[in-house]
Order: structure tokens, then C-alpha cells, then sequence
């Protein structure tokens, strides 16, 4: 996978994903009100899916649609991303 190209953006946004979750953990210790908290789980479910975006689109671009890579090697990038789509999905 070619995410090297873009860690440090990935690897800040799993920082922000952490403080989401840290924050999920404080609002349920100070028993903050169920509408804070799934507001809070929502945000972190968002930028969960938006991570995993990232990533699956690096994949598209850097594989599957790459022209100059042969055609054995994209098909199993296709299939790769198929299994993570739906690993995603379900």
C-alpha cells in the first residue's frame, strides 16, 4: 500500500481519532447527558469512515487504476479493495 506517501496526514488523523475516543470516555465518566455522548460517538464514527475513505482511495488510485501496472497486479488490488469494501460495509 502506498499510505507512506501520506502518514504523517493518516497518522494525525488516528491522533484525532484518539482524543474523539478519550473524549467519548470523559463525557461517560462525568455521566454527561446520552445526547452529548452519542453526539460525541458520532463525530468519532465520522472520522473513522473518513480515515478509512482515505485510505481506500489511496488504494484505488495507487492500484487498482494505476495504468502502468500490469493487469494480474490490479485485478488483485480489485479484489483486495473488494474485501475491504465490504469488511467496511458489514
Amino acid at each position: 500500500m502506498h499510505t507512506i506517501k501520506h502518514k504523517r496526514a493518516l497518522i494525525t488523523r488516528v491522533h484525532r481519532v484518539r482524543g474523539q475516543i478519550e473524549a467519548i470516555e470523559h463525557a461517560l465518566a462525568e455521566e454527561r447527558g446520552c445526547e452529548a455522548v452519542v453526539q460525541l460517538i458520532a463525530s468519532a464514527r465520522g472520522a473513522i469512515n473518513a480515515l478509512a475513505a482515505e485510505v481506500v482511495c489511496e488504494h484505488l488510485a495507487n492500484h487498482v487504476s494505476a495504468p502502468r501496472m500490469p493487469a494480474t497486479d490490479r485485478a488483485r488490488a480489485s479484489a483486495e479493495l473488494e474485501t475491504v469494501i465490504r469488511q467496511l460495509v458489514g
